[in-house]
């Protein structure tokens, strides 16, 4: 088949899933536990072939305002009434639907992102995961009982705080929205939920599938752009607690918003995560590292490892593995098995991306291979960039300070522990890092002396429900994941019940 018949044949293709896909569905605005429709719309596009999916409604500030109240309407309501174990009753109960849909859902999310078939059916799958860990860690909330003097019962309660807003990124749209979803519902919050305008589709389904589980009110999820809907969600005065994934400049305006009524926030911002390889450091699993790092889900990842930072003894030879594996990937239609790397998933993120390539070669560094679009004409619709490494970087350079959210690896070097140390550190974030090494004493050590909120060892990820995520300076506050992210939805209450002596 020609380049322009295999282009043509996945463009027909491509078409046709979106038809399957949307075959019944409404993708709007889902607000009071019905779908809501407006007037203005923005597209959502398919990163593969550069055409609309479908259009979906932009919540103004009066819609917005309707599903704020709708939400306070649950809480003061049925779902204020909840327990612990309802809570955790339902949360299990909307699993077993979404378990029901998950070919659906993973097919959402392929065509909405541009993520491989099966990265994206395995990140639906983790959704599920992680709201079934919050079903379960719902059940085992609880007070204490503080022992302070003889005539005084004093006890704590964690309460929620009734109306939550929260903003999820398009690079995990489904894996997202249950990591803000499910400790804020485990708590005993309802939530109004804005998706990227890029990526709503899996989250919009996700809600409509919570239909006849939890009391309308208690999910919304508002759809548009960050400066319309977003602002709209972030400024309002009735959402009591906000949670943000994005970009660092974005967190900083929801921070500033939310200091003008005292609403606390949890932010998970961007990254620039170095991964240091040891010099006793196995190099096939230093590459396996280095690779699933930067090029899973085309490197739009916040917690990339992105700097590889490598002993001099063995960098060359990590390089030369580095740049085959790079080079291993099959980039084309996510939709066929075979591809391992799909598009960017939007125009901007690849214009971006784009321009840095071109950074790193102005500063001085080698582009060792990759970073363009790949030669086959088929693929000349979408938003394809080819896994990138640069070698002679340095730690000044924007490359190796500013995060790319790319497919792109810089390699540099070091001689000491704490040249390694120091490189790794030297930078605005502090979200995650990686550590390959034989040594179980220097893994620990590093690990302690890295400064970052997650630390993974001889491996990238993986990435379980069970422990806090969050970074460390600009990378953000807080936490998702975990039984700490059910503690940011939770407010502390204190109560003295002081006590007289017995009569009898």
């Amino acid at each position: 088949m020609s380049g322009t018949n295999k282009r043509d044949a996945i463009r027909e293709r491509h078409l046709q899933a979106h038809s399957d896909a949307l075959d019944g569905l409404v993708i709007d605005p889902w607000i009071d536990g019905q779908s809501v429709s407006y007037e203005e719309t923005t597209p959502t596009r398919d990163p593969v072939i550069g055409e609309q999916i479908t259009t979906v409604s932009v919540c103004d500030d009066a819609a917005v305002d309707s599903a704020v109240a709708a939400a306070w309407d649950a809480y003061d309501g049925a779902w204020g009434d909840t327990t612990p174990t309802d809570r955790s009753q339902r949360l299990l109960e909307w699993v077993g639907v979404l378990e029901n849909h998950l070919s659906e859902l993973a097919l959402l999310e392929c065509l909405d992102t541009g993520k491989p078939l099966a990265e994206a059916r395995g990140e639906v799958e983790g959704a599920l995961s992680t709201l079934e860990y919050y079903a379960s860690v719902a059940r085992t909330q609880h007070g204490s009982q503080i022992p302070a003097q003889k005539d005084l019962h004093m006890y704590t309660r964690a309460e929620p705080y009734g109306v939550v807003g929260q903003i999820t990124p398009w690079n995990f749209p489904a894996w997202a929205a249950a990591w803000k979803l499910g400790p804020a519902l485990a708590a005993g919050n309802c939530s109004v939920l804005k998706p990227s305008v890029h990526t709503p589709l899996t989250t919009v389904r996700m809600a409509q599938l919570s239909a006849e589980i939890f009391p309308a009110g208690v999910v919304n999820v508002v759809t548009g752009s960050g400066a319309t809907t977003g602002s709209a969600l972030t400024e309002h005065d009735d959402v009591r607690k906000l949670s943000f994934t994005g970009s660092g400049a974005v967190g900083t305006e929801v921070m500033r918003v939310a200091a003008k009524r005292i609403a606390p926030v949890t932010l998970e911002l961007g990254g620039k995560s170095p991964l240091v390889v040891f010099p006793d450091a196995d190099l096939e699993t230093a590459v396996d590292a280095a690779a699933a790092g930067v090029y899973y889900s085309t490197g739009e990842i916040c917690d990339a490892l992105s700097r590889a930072i490598v002993h001099e003894d063995v960098h060359d030879e990590f390089v030369a593995q580095l740049v085959d594996r790079a080079q291993s990937y099959t980039l084309g239609d996510p939709l066929d098995d075979d591809t391992t790397l799909g598009p960017l998933t939007n125009g901007d993120q690849f214009e971006t991306v784009s321009n840095y390539i071109e950074i790193g070669q102005d500063e001085g560094a080698t582009l060792e291979t990759g970073g363009g679009p790949p030669s086959d004409p088929a693929l000349a619709d979408g938003h394809y960039l080819e896994p990138a490494v640069f070698t002679d970087v340095e730690n000044e350079m924007r490359i190796a300070q500013e995060e790319i959210f790319g497919p792109v690896q810089t390699v540099q070097s070091f001689q000491t522990y704490e040249d390694a140390i120091a490189i790794a550190n030297d930078t605005e974030f502090g979200l995650a890092g990686g550590i390959v090494t034989e040594s179980t004493s220097l893994a620990h050590r590093a690990a302690a002396d890295i400064d970052a909120g997650i630390i993974y060892v001889n491996a990238y990820g993986p990435i379980r429900p069970e422990g806090p995520y969050g970074g460390f300076k600009q990378s953000g506050i807080g936490h998702d994941l975990g039984e700490a992210a059910i503690d940011h939805y939770q407010q502390t209450k204190t109560v003295y019940v002081n006590l007289d002596e017995p009569e009898l």
